[in-house]
């Protein structure tokens, strides 16, 4: 009997024991990407708490778990151009908190969501209206990387006041006003027409110059000809070109072909 009542007494000891666990978790596991804000009765305290099982004192401590993993966020945002066009563009964030600073961030902001409405969000849109600004339509589209990296560059140094890092930033669709996109695109338009109509008057004239200077080489050829065609040329050259016989009609006045003799000598003697 009194072994009865001993066994009964631990059993319902261990059972109110696990019940005291269950409702008041003297422990805390900080998963992995994760850090802990270690309070003290809803007062932040400095050792900030790794990944892995933590002893607590329950009602005393409280733990905050808050992700130190990269986070993604996108925003639509407006802007003006230094040329005063507006300027619609969604920019990507990739952002995390700094480890070691997660009871600072959560004291001074507070949770992930939180950092996003209060801070990213604010400082994208201020960030992106500074930087465009500097910059007309055209070399928004032309100059691309170098307003990315002003925007990176500036918003870095915004977020890491509050310990969130940023990891990457990308501009998705940057785009104008429809009026504004239609006259970038008559303008273009009107570009590839006056370059086509330029290339065309250039080949005319390329063509021109290029007949004249055929005309000039062929008349400046038969000026050397005339220049070196003397009669004893010509006599040669007929000489070269007989056959050796008469031929067997004479023309009208019955006289024959005259050919020099003496001519005809000479470069057969040689």
């Amino acid at each position: 009997m009194k072994s009865r009542n001993i066994s009964y007494i631990v059993g319902a000891s261990a059972a109110v024991l696990a019940l005291l666990l269950i409702v008041f978790q003297p422990f805390v596991i900080v998963n992995a990407g994760e850090r802990g804000v270690m309070m003290k009765f809803g007062q932040v305290q400095e050792k900030v708490l790794d990944e892995g099982l933590h002893f607590i004192i329950p009602i005393v401590n409280t733990v905050e778990r808050l992700s130190v993993r990269v986070q993604k966020h996108q925003i639509p945002a407006e802007a003006a151009s230094k040329d005063l066009q507006d300027v619609y563009t969604d920019v990507a964030l990739n952002w995390h908190i700094v480890p070691e600073k997660v009871n600072k961030v959560f004291q001074q902001v507070g949770n992930e969501g939180q950092i996003v409405q209060r801070i990213i969000n604010p400082a994208i849109e201020e960030v992106l209206k500074a930087v465009m600004a500097q910059y007309t339509a055209e070399q928004i589209i032309t100059r691309r990387g170098e307003v990315k990296a002003g925007i990176d560059d500036l918003l870095t140094s915004r977020l890491a006041n509050y310990n969130v890092a940023v990891d990457d930033i990308s501009l998705v669709n940057i785009h104008f006003s429809k009026r504004f996109s239609e006259a970038v695109e008559a303008k273009q338009i009107a570009e590839q027409d006056a370059k086509r109509a330029e290339f065309i008057a250039l080949k005319a004239m390329k063509e021109a110059e290029a007949e004249i200077n055929r005309a000039k080489g062929q008349a400046e050829a038969q000026r050397l000809l005339r220049e070196n065609l003397t009669p004893e040329i010509l006599q040669k050259q007929a000489i070269e070109k007989w056959d050796g016989h008469f031929p067997m009609v004479l023309g009208g006045n019955g006289a024959l072909p005259f050919i020099n003799l003496d001519t005809a000598k000479s470069p057969i003697q040689k």
